[in-house]
């Protein structure tokens, strides 16, 4: 791994000296199939590329990870590849002034979603390709200067097995030799250049805007699945929501769509939600559901596609020079998913899952010891990788959603206009946005982005009430915190609320914002007001903070958080003591009481769904090991009597019903877990179609009540790709120890599987049930994670280190010997370090947390 990485400064060296004018690429795919080579599945690449030196005379590197170089040319030179290829770069000395760099080499198929990924159906037999670049992995398909400032004007074309169809950035087909060839794109970054090639199922339709100058805009539009998913995509969903994604983006831009087509490929064993290549986005194929979902699934698709149309203008249009300004893009896309999906679909609600799951991630990684700002200090492309985080992602879309508070939507939007025009088919640094903003609103952007974008950390927000005799306030004051390791207190555009009990309602009676600023801030406007049962600090969730409650007010919830009409109040106050859950201010067994009491009346199926992921780490991560059993046999119970209240047939009762399957944890669980997957159980409208199946099937694995010949049988009535993937997991779920054995071979000592069943296989491996049974892997562990680090490709190393991390050893010595691997291992690459230290972080929470949760008990 460390000979495929990529310095800032080698980058910044690099476009110094070249400007590039454009790649011709032909790939000739029709290798894909057939018998399986002795060595490595390669596929020929053959790429010519057009380029300016600065500097004649100079040398310089392109960039290449490929088993082997047929032949190098440069400018009609013959350069021995023996000579010049290295397995990850090619030496380029003597340059002209204009060069042209020919390079013919059998670049492999991948199996770990990095560069070409080649799958093969186990329902059909039938092989499908794409690939997936992003930071750095082009350079695994084509030769090319790998770094986002280099952009140029790319030609795909290919040659493809008879029957395949073939899909690239620009629009094309197949022509009378056979060759499938394309259109040459715009000005682009070859890491969102993207090939997609096999038998897939393809549905087309069109959009057209006319503008208000009379000029028309057609975008032909396409979605595409295996055949395997055919008869489960909604295409027309997928379609109602670009479209609506289109009139959003060129109402409000300015800017008509660049990029000519719009097609959407849902793919196997993706390793990333989805990726904006333009023309050519691709999303992980789970976005097709083959069974029934609630609407929290398609909230959650759509917001994907709307983040990915938004990448369009912010990331291909404009592209950050260096992955130092990642949130250019990313922050930016998150927040216009929720912003477009609220204002143009039917998810009006969409501020209600932001609040309540994105920013979760992001106050998550805000407090984790590699917490960094927005705008990060990106060394090289393993730090760019890990940078693809909570904080670039969900905490930078948070601050563009104060930002829009701070200087107004219309001054935001209209900065975004001025950016485009001024960037377009360029790239950009932060101080180009800050400077557009500046511009449109006459805020002093550069304090703003000090406090917001150049600092790391979460604050945290607290309500101080002082009353009179007659229960009036006479001041309320915010005051502001911050962690000792990242102290900045930070101006806040907050809504304060207050809310009072009307009719078995906690309703908002009064309203006020105002800007907080640092330790205490009085909200003036509200002196005088009605005592409040419950005070409300960041109300409509303006600014990005940790919120905190005062005695009164927590003492409301505990009784009352159920009867809160406001969604997106209910959904912040859930947050808040999720965090303080969290912060070992709250004992677990507290937070599984609130859930317990009041999760049932919960509206929005997406937060509903969010408690009971949250309230099942708390009794695994945060509960005293000895109240353990008991927390889950509460939670179990507490499932079981939601599930049997809820409406049937409805979203609610299939959440409720996916919740028990995963604390069942009694005899008598397991014995109705059986009869629903018999059908000698049933439950009034529940549907047990076959997702729901595999849920019901990997508890009982779990806890051995189950054997390996029903969880073979399960995937012969659902032999396909998606049932192979859960079969995996299940079967490395049973609890053995050569079950565990086996599975940690496939995963840590061979490189067989693909991505998805490694992932599957380390998912089964890891249960809350089996710690006795998984404690002897915590010294391999270890032992094992460095040199998997240098043997294994960036994405694979990275589910191995974080996904066999030893964190159900939740105890000291789990604690010290991490502390011994890092004290022993300062020298180990960064990223992997960096993925140990928040690892341990987590084990340190979880120990806080036990003890906070014990300390309750004795009291």
């Amino acid at each position: 791994m460390p000979g495929e990485n990529l310095s800032r400064d080698e980058a910044r060296e690099r476009a110094e000296l070249l400007s590039v004018e454009g790649y011709e690429v032909s790939l000739d795919l029709r290798s894909a199939v057939g018998d399986a080579p002795d060595g490595p599945r390669t596929f020929r690449s053959l790429t010519t590329i057009r380029f300016r030196s600065a500097r004649p005379g100079a040398s310089t590197f392109a960039d290449l990870i490929a088993p082997s170089v047929t032949s190098v040319t440069l400018n009609g030179r013959a350069l021995d590849p023996a000579q010049v290829f290295d397995g990850n770069r090619i030496a380029l000395d003597s340059l002209a002034e204009d060069n042209v760099l020919v390079v013919d080499a059998q670049c492999a198929y991948s199996r770990t979603g990095e560069g070409m990924h080649r799958f093969v159906d186990p329902e059909d037999g039938e092989v499908y390709l794409y690939t997936q670049y992003e930071p750095a992995d082009s350079r695994r398909v084509f030769a090319n200067f790998e770094q986002p400032d280099l952009k140029a004007r790319f030609v795909f074309e290919a040659q493809a097995p008879e029957g395949w169809t073939v899909w690239s950035n620009g629009a094309g087909g197949q022509e009378a030799d056979k060759v499938w060839r394309f259109a040459a794109t715009e000005p682009i970054s070859t890491y969102i250049t993207c090939v997609v090639a096999g038998p897939y199922h393809y549905v087309t339709d069109s959009y057209t805007r006319t503008f208000d100058d009379g000029h028309k805009l057609e975008i032909p539009l396409g979605a595409m699945c295996r055949k395997g998913l055919a008869r489960h995509f909604d295409a027309d969903d997928v379609f109602l929501v670009t479209k609506q994604g289109l009139d959003f983006f060129h109402e409000n831009f300015d800017f008509p769509y660049p990029f000519g087509k719009y097609d959407q490929a849902f793919v196997p064993e993706y390793n990333l939600g989805a990726m904006e290549n333009p023309g050519l986005v691709t999303f992980r194929e789970e976005y097709i559901y083959r069974g029934k979902v609630t609407q929290a699934a398609y909230e959650r698709r759509a917001n994907v596609i709307l983040h990915e149309m938004a990448h369009m203008w912010f990331g291909d249009l404009v592209t950050m020079v260096w992955w130092d300004d990642l949130w250019l893009k990313e922050s930016f896309a998150d927040f216009m998913g929720s912003f477009s999906q609220a204002e143009a679909t039917r998810f009006t609600n969409s501020w209600v899952t932001f609040a309540n799951n994105r920013k979760a991630w992001a106050y998550r990684a805000d407090q984790l010891p590699s917490t960094h700002p927005v705008t990060a200090d990106i060394r090289d492309l393993e730090d760019a990788k890990l940078n693809f985080d909570g904080i670039t992602y969900a905490k930078g879309a948070s601050v563009l959603k104060q930002l829009v508070a701070y200087v107004g939507r219309d001054a935001f939007l209209e900065g975004a206009r001025r950016y485009f025009k001024r960037h377009a088919y360029g790239n950009t640094r932060l101080g180009d946005l800050l400077s557009v903003l500046e511009e449109v609103s006459g805020r002093d952007m550069a304090t703003w982005s000090r406090s917001w974008l150049q600092t790391a950390g979460v604050n945290s927000l607290t309500p101080v009430a002082t009353y009179d005799a007659g229960d009036r306030l006479t001041e309320l004051a915010i005051v502001q915190e911050a962690a000792a390791s990242h102290p900045e207190l930070r101006p806040h555009r907050v809504a304060v609320g207050l809310y009072r009990s009307e009719s078995g309602a906690l309703v908002r009676y009064a309203r006020a914002e105002v800007d907080v600023e640092g330790p205490r801030t009085v909200v003036a406007e509200l002196a005088g007001a009605e005592r409040p049962d419950l005070i409300l600090v960041n109300d409509d969730d303006l600014t990005y903070c940790k919120i905190r409650f005062d005695e009164g007010s927590l003492a409301t919830l505990r009784a009352h958080l159920g009867d809160i009409s406001d969604p997106l109040a209910r959904a912040l106050c859930w947050s808040a003591l999720w965090n303080l859950t969290r912060d070992a201010l709250m004992p677990a067994r507290d937070f599984v009481a609130l859930v317990l009491a009041h999760a049932g009346r919960e509206s929005d199926i997406g937060v509903l769904q969010m408690l009971h992921s949250q309230a099942r780490s708390a009794v695994v991560h945060y509960a005293a090991p000895g109240w353990r059993e008991e927390g889950g046999r509460l939670l179990a119970e507490g499932a079981l009597h939601e599930l049997r209240l809820a409406e049937p047939g409805s979203q609610h009762q299939l959440t409720w019903a996916r919740f028990f399957a995963a604390t069942a944890a009694t005899g008598a669980d397991f014995q109705l877990l059986e009869g629903l997957l018999a059908g000698s159980a049933k439950i009034d409208g529940l549907d047990v179609d076959q997702e729901l199946r595999w849920a019901l099937l990997e508890p009982l694995a779990a806890h051995g009540v189950v054997d390996e010949s029903a969880i073979d049988a399960e995937l012969a009535r659902d032999d396909t790709a998606s049932g192979k993937r859960h079969h995996v997991r299940c079967l490395a779920a049973r609890p053995s120890e050569a079950v565990k054995a086996q599975a940690w071979a496939q995963v840590v000592e061979s490189d067989a599987l693909s991505n998805a069943l490694a992932e599957a296989t380390i998912s089964g491996f890891n249960q809350p049930s089996q710690r006795a049974l998984t404690a002897p892997y915590a010294p391999k562990y270890f032992e094992a994670i460095e040199r998997v680090w240098a043997e294994r490709s960036i994405q694979i190393g990275m589910d191995i280190v974080k996904g066999l991390f030893p964190g159900l050893q939740d105890d000291e010595a789990t604690l010290s010997a991490t502390d011994e691997w890092l004290t022993a291992h300062e020298n180990a690459a960064p990223a992997l370090r960096r993925l140990v230290l928040e690892a341990r972080d987590d084990l340190a929470r979880t120990l806080r947390g036990q003890t906070c949760d014990a300390a309750a008990a004795a009291r």
